[in-house]
């Protein structure tokens, strides 16, 4: 199936006959190909999209969300497949790739009938009936970091909505998308309702986003990259849902003892460094009180150090490779740029790790040293690194933590709940975690700012992908 893509309900040989090589980060060596699609490929992707939609549409959204359900299942039968098939392609961890990686869409799909349960398709209003209908043909592009979760949080919604789909998942980490396109197939959604074309953003990303025939962009990926996909959208007046970069911050206020604030730093370093960093959510910039900034410098570094880099599939592992050579170069990059304009390494650095000469790996770090307005502290890293930032005061605590262009996610940890409350109130991200919230797979995720507009899971997600028709009787 990697040699094929999946159209109007067939898996077909893509146009071209190129391919593109998919790398173990663990081992630098080629695990897979999958078919490099070009313009014409997606247009037949999107035109079997278009055709399908009318019936699609017309089904009862309980019959759509039941088909998302079963491909629940059906993805849980496969977990284990799953699970080794990310590890192969992204490097995470195994049993966070089990929990998080394969786990997390399983619950996306699951959840669709009760999401849809909560969605009035119909409502009278005055002297008219006011119907929420899908937007049409959803273009789905989604990233490398969570490549099958990112998926599931695009494509069941747009399907239970009522929407056909044409998803170009990352050329990075492709091979779970089609492991999907497998279970869609054998769950029997009919011919042309989901399409899968594998390529790169410029060719088939572009393609996809400039398509007549497509009514909606849902993009997940870097700013720079969905400032593209907007342009072209507008275009075309697409609708678009943005889920951009972040560089969110992690404040812990001055009421904690000493235990808590201990307690409070070492999560926050676990917070940074989930995916090795590679997530767009993590709070890799550490804000604590000035006159604790010495005991929040050891405490991370010391922290940090239990992150131990490694195979994958070792279960001593704490941390895997990043994701590619582009990517470790990367970050690598910014921590050179870092020591350039005076960043203290307090532990890490842009060196490989001790006998990991092999692989995309990169040192656990924590800096401190730097200005909130430095460009370690400003920019989207996306690997294992962690600014600590002190502030004096609560309104500088706040300053600081808005001071980015970004606006994605953001932490709190107080001794007083309320007080933690009245700060996170202050913070211009879309996502608050508080005093360790726990995630809620059905409360909405976006951004404000550079981190993107647009919400997804639970019903605001699903609410994305709909539109309104008014009936004035």
């Amino acid at each position: 199936m990697p040699y094929r893509i999946y159209v109007d309900g067939e898996w077909v040989a893509a146009s071209g006959g190129e391919a593109i090589p998919v790398v173990n980060p663990a081992t630098e060596e080629v695990v897979a190909e999958v078919p490099r699609s070009g313009v014409k490929d997606v247009a037949r992707a999107v035109e079997a999209a278009a055709a399908a939609l009318p019936a699609w549409a017309a089904r009862p959204a309980a019959e759509r969300a039941a088909l998302c359900a079963a491909v629940a299942g059906a993805l849980k039968e496969r977990a284990d497949e799953l699970a080794d098939t990310i590890v192969n392609e992204l490097g995470m961890p195994l049993p966070l790739t089990r929990l998080i990686q394969v786990g997390a869409p399983i619950n996306t799909f699951a959840s669709m009938p009760e999401v849809a349960a909560g969605i009035d398709f119909e409502e009278r209003l005055g002297g008219s009936v006011v119907y929420r209908d899908p937007i049409g043909v959803v273009g789905a592009i989604t990233p490398w970091n969570y490549p099958l979760h990112q998926i599931a949080a695009k494509v069941a919604p747009a399907l239970t909505a009522g929407c056909t789909v044409v998803l170009k998942p990352s050329e990075v980490t492709p091979l779970n998308a089609f492991v999907l396109a497998d279970v869609m197939h054998e769950v029997g959604f009919p011919p042309g309702v989901f399409n899968l074309v594998s390529g790169t953003g410029p060719e088939a990303g572009e393609a996809l986003a400039a398509h007549p025939l497509v009514d909606m962009i849902s993009f997940t990926g870097s700013t720079r990259a969905g400032r593209r996909v907007a342009e072209l959208a507008a275009a075309g007046v697409k609708r678009t849902a943005l889920e951009l970069g972040g560089k969110s911050p992690n404040v812990l206020l001055d009421d904690l003892d000493d235990a808590a604030f201990e307690d409070a730093v070492r999560k926050g370093v676990g917070a940074c460094f989930l995916n090795s960093g590679q997530t767009c959510s993590a709070l890799t910039r550490l804000l604590v009180p000035r006159d604790r900034l010495p005991a929040a410098e050891r405490i991370a570094a010391e922290e940090a150090r239990t992150y131990s880099p490694g195979d994958p599939r070792d279960p001593g592992t704490r941390l895997g490779p990043l994701v590619s050579a582009v990517q470790r170069d990367r970050v690598r990059e910014h921590l050179r740029a870092a020591a350039e304009d005076g960043a203290t390494t307090l532990t890490g650095g842009p060196d490989a790790p001790d006998g990991l000469e092999r692989g995309f790996y990169v040192r656990p770090t924590v800096l401190t040293g730097v200005a909130p307005e430095s460009r370690i502290a400003q920019e989207e890293i996306f690997g294992p690194i962690l600014v600590i930032l002190p502030y004096s005061g609560e309104d500088e605590a706040v300053r600081i933590a808005n001071g980015t262009p970004y606006g994605l996610a953001a932490g709190v940890r107080a001794a007083d709940p309320e007080r933690a409350r009245r700060v996170a109130r202050r913070l211009r991200a879309g996502q608050i975690r508080i005093n360790d919230g726990a995630h809620n797979g059905l409360a909405p995720f976006g951004g404000f700012k550079q981190s993107g507009y647009g919400r997804e899971y639970g019903r605001f997600g699903l609410e994305e992908f709909l539109t309104t028709t008014s009936v004035q009787l």
